[in-house]
């Protein structure tokens, strides 16, 4: 299973904001954004951080990748 955080950098770049506002108006560590940028899973937590930062829902900044199409992205 692989997913994908492109749609949350599309969302950032329409609220013209950057990773590193978005770290700070929701809390998440350095090393966690590490993780979005490489397309890593993070915990749920995060993402109800995130998605309450940018009053959005989880399909709003990820999609879910199934096995073997992660070379694709």
């Amino acid at each position: 299973m692989a997913v994908s955080y492109g749609k949350l950098w599309g969302a950032l770049k329409e609220r013209k904001m950057s990773a590193a506002d978005l770290r700070k108006v929701s809390g998440i560590a350095p090393n966690t954004m590490t993780k979005l940028r490489r397309n890593e899973p993070v915990m749920l937590n995060v993402l109800d951080k995130i998605c309450a930062a940018l009053g959005c829902g989880y399909s709003e900044i990820m999609d879910y990748v199934p096995d073997g199409e992660e070379k694709k992205l």
